[in-house]
């Protein structure tokens, strides 16, 4: 995220100084003028033949009057000052986190603009010279048609997955309607496990279900989502050679527990709640090799708290990351 600008930090420094020093200067003035008040009145008193010398007045009662008048008046004016810095660090701090929360979503945009156009492009580009090679070349040997074939059915499968889950993200933040039906989820695990195989050929995925752990009640078409999303992060972040295991068992309370552990980079403690937000990818996109949008954590998360579970994210050991989704049974 980028930073505030040097000159701004100047300014509140400079904001926090200037009214601590009127704080200093207003009470030396009190002092002043209650010196100056103590004077006065000794003066008179001693005129007035009510005290022997002016220096006994610091024994009479109108001194205690005004000696506690002079307290409260120092007391109300450090009372003040100190209320008006936590005023002013209080509004600055509520600035400064709608700020960056202004800047953070920029980036998001800025960062899924870049990502999307990307996605886009590589496949209809993949697409588009295929086409052209057919185009140019009508007589192919039938081994490198069979190849240019599955090369666009694959490229065409990329954007329809992108396609997918922006229609998702957008009917998740309103109303979207789970088709509930009983699922073997361990059955849909495998199946997943497989897809994600055939796509990331380096990945060994390690597939633990318990026996008779039961059936769950919801979405099919979600559940699955659920599931190739944490599979293919879990391969996609872990190359060169990912490891992967998934596992599946009821747990104490009688939910399911489903676990999927890699040994990826992991995901650092600050970007642990900012990874299940829409949009958002850790790093810059700039710079980044990985391919997506940021809608996949998202998508997992929601779809999974509109199941009625709950998801975990933690760190693996020795290095990588866990998620697990504990699931309400039948």
């Amino acid at each position: 995220m980028r930073r505030l600008p040097p000159v701004t930090y100047l300014i509140i420094g400079y904001m926090l100084l200037a009214f601590g020093w009127w704080s200093v200067l207003l009470l030396r003035k009190n002092e002043e003028a209650h010196d100056a008040q103590v004077e006065l009145f000794a003066l008179q008193m001693a005129v007035q033949r009510e005290i022997d010398k002016p220096a006994d007045f610091r024994a009479t009662e109108a001194y205690y009057d005004l000696a506690e008048s002079f307290r409260r008046q120092q007391n109300m004016i450090i009372g003040e000052s100190v209320l008006l810095v936590l005023s002013l660090l209080g509004g600055l701090f509520l600035l400064f986190k709608s700020l960056r929360k202004e800047i953070s979503a920029a980036e998001q945009q800025r960062n899924f603009l870049l990502s999307i156009t990307h996605e886009l492009k590589s496949p209809l580009s993949g697409i588009r010279l295929i086409l052209e090679t057919f185009q140019k070349r009508r007589a192919l040997k039938p081994e490198i048609q069979e190849k240019l074939s599955t090369n666009a059915l694959v490229e065409t499968d990329r954007l329809t997955t992108l396609v997918n889950d922006l229609l998702l993200s957008a009917k998740l933040e309103q109303a979207y309607q789970l088709n509930e039906e009983q699922i073997d989820l361990g059955e849909l695990i495998h199946e997943a496990a497989d897809t994600v195989a055939m796509k990331y050929k380096s990945a060994n995925i390690h597939v633990d279900i318990e026996a008779d752990v039961g059936l769950v009640r919801g979405d099919r078409i979600g559940l699955t989502s659920v599931a190739i999303n944490l599979l293919e992060n879990a391969a996609k972040y872990s190359q060169p050679n990912p490891v992967i295991h998934t596992a599946l068992q009821r747990g104490g309370k009688g939910e399911l527990v489903w676990e999927v552990s890699d040994n990826g980079m992991g995901i650092p403690g600050r970007e642990k709640r900012r990874v299940f937000t829409k949009f958002y990818r850790i790093g810059n996109e700039d710079t980044r090799t990985t391919k997506g949008t940021g809608l996949g954590l998202f998508i997992v998360k929601q779809l999974v708290e509109k199941h009625g579970g709950q998801l975990e994210l933690l760190d693996n050991e020795p290095q990588g990351t866990i998620f697990r989704v504990y699931l309400p049974t039948v």
